[in-house]
């Protein structure tokens, strides 16, 4: 197997898409089945639309048509649909949207509402398909019932946190899901302990396998950049440390 590329690691990193809003610039550009281009938003920290990411028509950025709260990240789903992911309670939520059916709503709709409440997405117009997975599956390979609206995707890596029982066990787990075939792999993070890492203030944000190599690849807040070893579950280096 190939060995990892840490200068190119690096430069994927770039482009790895993770949590609003902090890394809202590596959202995906969105192009629907009719063609038309959609612009992500960000709205500030402050002020009633604090924190909120938005996606209106590119001719059209005041006029949304979904908007983000904290720890949600979109992905793309051939050929032209939109999926999110976010938290939802104890479970992960993966949602499908259709770009060309969402309707457009007003800023005041939303304005001071995502501060209030605990809902991570905002939308006028229903998912064309959504499901929930619990964060305390065991270890390894799971079947989970994917919507075929979803089933175009190969695979969504989803950072989670992990229901730990010491200090010495995982204390988050990378959920890769594998939605053309109905499965999540479950992959605890051995390495990312309480007794290691101080859980809540550092996290992992954000991972990707790299395509030469296939391990995974991410950073994280306060934690820097890493490669996994081949399993997925232990750290086999640093490619940029935080002090």
């Amino acid at each position: 197997m190939p060995t990892a590329n840490i200068s190119a690691l690096r430069q994927r990193l770039q482009n790895t898409i993770g949590p609003a809003p902090w890394y809202w610039k590596t959202f995906p550009a969105l192009r629907s089945e009719s063609g038309q281009r959609f612009v992500w938003s960000h709205h500030d920290d402050q002020g009633p639309l604090g924190y909120v990411v938005s996606l209106a028509l590119e001719q059209q950025p005041d006029k949304p048509r979904l908007a983000l709260n904290t720890y949600c990240r979109p992905f793309l789903i051939p050929p032209a649909r939109l999926g999110i992911w976010c938290p939802e309670g104890r479970n992960i939520r993966l949602a499908c949207f259709e770009p060309d059916q969402l309707k457009a709503f007003d800023f005041a709709e939303i304005a001071g509402w995502f501060k209030q409440s605990s809902d991570r997405i905002y939308a006028a117009t229903a998912p064309v398909a959504e499901f929930e997975v619990p964060v305390k599956l065991t270890s390894g390979m799971n079947k989970i019932e994917v919507p075929a609206e979803m089933q175009t995707v190969d695979e969504v890596i989803v950072p989670t946190t992990y229901v730990a029982t010491s200090q010495d066990e995982p204390a988050m787990a990378l959920y890769v899901f594998y939605l053309q075939a109905g499965l999540v792999e479950v992959l605890p993070q051995k390495w990312f302990t309480a007794a290691q890492y101080n859980v809540g203030q550092q996290w992992i944000t954000r991972a990707a396998r790299d395509p030469e190599s296939h391990q995974i690849f991410g950073d994280g807040i306060r934690l820097g950049s890493f490669l996994l070893e081949e399993d997925g579950c232990r750290l086999q280096e640093w490619i940029d440390k935080k002090a």
